[in-house]
């Protein structure tokens, strides 16, 4: 049993390796944000079973609000493919920041995400130091201004 438990845990790092290599430190950043959704529904699932508030519609809800954000992922990508890759080509002005929207928004989410698992574990009856929230806020106060802001309007 526990050779079998090394083998799956060399297989599932021999991959995410793999892939964190294929996709550069932008794949790892999307690989973070899939487990910061996938701790943020599973979290929230886990506070409304314990609270007595869950509810099929409302897990369905949560479900296409991360299929939205999955969607706006897409585009920054796609925004990104067109900024880097075609755009250098045309004689047309350029974006100030090519290439940074997808981490922009990645960014963005993550911290989102964190603050809403927070938000889950306060209604699991942990204590959260306000210091970390305030800390979550400032990080996507910091994506919003400093770099997003001014990356789409130079």
């Amino acid at each position: 049993m526990e050779d079998k438990l090394m083998a799956w845990r060399a297989a599932a790092a021999a991959f995410l390796g793999s892939l964190g290599t294929l996709l550069g430190w932008k794949g790892v950043m999307v690989l973070v944000w899939l487990g910061a959704m996938l701790l943020d529904y599973a979290s929230g699932t886990a506070a409304a079973l314990k609270n007595g508030e869950w509810s099929s519609s409302e897990a369905r809800q949560g479900l296409w609000h991360k299929g939205g954000m999955i969607l706006v992922v897409l585009a920054a990508l796609l925004g990104d493919l067109l900024f880097t890759t075609f755009l250098p080509l045309l004689p047309i002005s350029r974006a100030a920041n090519p290439g940074l929207l997808l981490p922009l928004v990645l960014a963005w989410y993550i911290v989102t995400e964190a603050g809403s698992v927070l938000e889950n574990a306060a209604r699991l009856g942990a204590p959260v130091p306000r210091w970390l929230r305030r800390a979550l806020k400032e990080g996507k106060d910091a994506v919003d201004r400093a770099a997003g802001e001014d990356t789409v309007e130079k």
